[in-house]
């Protein structure tokens, strides 16, 4: 049903359970790919070399976010593939869904409440209302 199948991750823990349900979904169809995204944002970049300001690389971390869905779609035997993007995620996201012909995109919900949505938006809703393909949140 889906073939072409883009997991929005973060490293997070809902990022981690979208992470089984885009294993799984991409187990119910044969030929399926999943393309395991991870956005850059420049403005959380910049925090990211100040908080790891001594560590030789600041990718390290970003890398040991992706280790997990790498070693868990290996083990269930799901072809996929990581890409690293960069820019403000739900843009960044939506963009690529629609210019790579996604089936579905899988993201997990940061779990904010009404007022801190209304007030700061939520990745997983830009990408809900501006994705040209089905959308998954996982709570």
């Amino acid at each position: 049903m889906y073939k072409n199948i883009l997991l929005a991750t973060d490293g997070s823990e809902h990022s981690k359970r979208a992470l089984e349900n885009a294993i799984h979904i991409a187990k119910c169809t044969t030929g399926s790919k999943v393309d395991v995204v991870y956005v850059i944002d420049a403005s959380k970049a910049k925090s990211d070399v100040l908080n790891n300001w001594n560590s030789f690389d600041v990718n390290d971390s970003r890398m040991k976010q992706l280790k997990n869905a790498e070693r868990l779609a290996k083990e269930a035997g799901v072809s996929f593939e990581i890409k690293i993007l960069h820019g403000e995620p739900g843009p960044t996201i939506v963009e690529y869904a629609n210019e790579n012909k996604t089936d579905v995109v899988i993201i997990g919900s940061r779990g904010l409440n009404g007022l801190q949505e209304f007030m700061l938006g939520s990745v997983s809703h830009k990408v809900a209302k501006r994705a040209n393909c089905p959308v998954l949140i996982v709570k």
